[in-house]
């Protein structure tokens, strides 16, 4: 059984679906994406998948372990780091990991040699004696993993690590990972940056607890509907309401300063010249461009908004 199966998984919480029917099955040794904004349902989904939630309907597997009839079983083979991972601040990074060592029940023989090369692998070593406290954000992330690593899990289970940590904590927090794929460990991870998105092997969106798309970064891009066009102008936001306004079926989003529009009977690129003359917006360039994740996740909420209304 692969390391992760899910089967209509589902978790209602009174009158609100938090998690509905999701269906995925993850690799052993790959990284896998659970994609999706504030609210998708990808903390309830791992909750679920590491046995803390039960599930309302569905089931699942991880590591080959059920997890309901298998639940204690479960949380053996797993490291699960939380959104706030429950590190203790006043102990150091020491013995922050001593404590999971402990709690783990790792054995005494080879533990230290263990925990030197978590230290190592985290670049931590230099800082075994300094309070957890007293960590950057990074830092506290990269001994969150240490700590999920202490025990040699088979399956970690990573709920949206790198939340609020800066560009350069991000990419070492992802060099990390990387390093424990050649160890065949399977990551599950979730995320709401598009970015951190496309260096997964697969990736699943999700909105409101229903899967949107699943499947590589390009074969996700793919189910794109229409063309993106690019525009380059001189006032991004004129634009925009510009073409809101004047073309009210259009997709139109903001792209770091430049739009993406996807294309259409009544938004071609000729058309979208024409309406931001008229208006007096300078354009400097509009050409179509490969859709990128945010474009499809877009696409697929709007198609599906529009299919409940109808």
């Amino acid at each position: 059984m692969k390391p992760i199966v899910a089967k209509k998984l589902g978790r209602r919480f009174a009158e609100v679906q938090a998690v509905e029917s999701l269906t995925f099955e993850v690799d052993e040794g790959e990284i896998f994406g659970l994609v999706g904004p504030d609210g998708a349902g990808k903390t309830t989904t791992m909750r679920l998948l590491t046995s803390i939630l039960e599930p309302s309907g569905g089931e699942a597997w991880v590591a080959g372990r059920h997890i309901v009839r298998e639940a204690e079983a479960v949380k053996g083979e797993i490291g699960y780091m939380s959104q706030r991972f429950g590190l203790y601040g006043d102990l150091t990074v020491q013995e922050n990991i001593d404590f999971y060592a402990d709690i783990y029940d790792v054995p005494r023989r080879g533990r230290a040699e263990r925990i030197e090369r978590l230290l190592s692998f985290s670049n931590l070593g230099p800082f075994r004696r300094r309070q957890a406290a007293a960590l950057s954000g990074g830092m506290k992330q990269k001994l969150g993993l240490a700590c999920a690593l202490v025990h040699t899990p088979r399956v970690l289970l990573l709920d949206e690590p790198t939340n609020g940590v800066d560009p350069v904590s991000r990419r070492d927090f992802w060099r990390l990972l990387y390093q424990l794929l050649r160890q065949r460990v399977t990551i599950f991870i979730s995320t709401a940056y598009l970015d951190e998105a496309e260096r997964c092997a697969r990736i699943a969106l999700i909105s409101n607890g229903r899967l949107l798309a699943l499947g590589t970064p390009d074969e996700v891009k793919r189910l794109m509907r229409g063309t993106i066009l690019e525009v380059r102008c001189g006032d991004a936001r004129q634009a925009r309401s510009l073409l809101l306004k004047e073309i009210p079926q259009a997709r139109v989003g903001f792209f770091g300063d430049r739009l993406h529009v996807t294309a259409s009977a009544e938004a071609s690129e000729r058309h979208i010249m024409d309406v931001l003359s008229s208006g007096g917006v300078q354009l400097q360039s509009i050409r179509p461009v490969e859709p990128s994740l945010e474009d499809v996740f877009i696409s697929e909420i709007e198609t599906r908004r529009q299919g409940a209304q109808a």
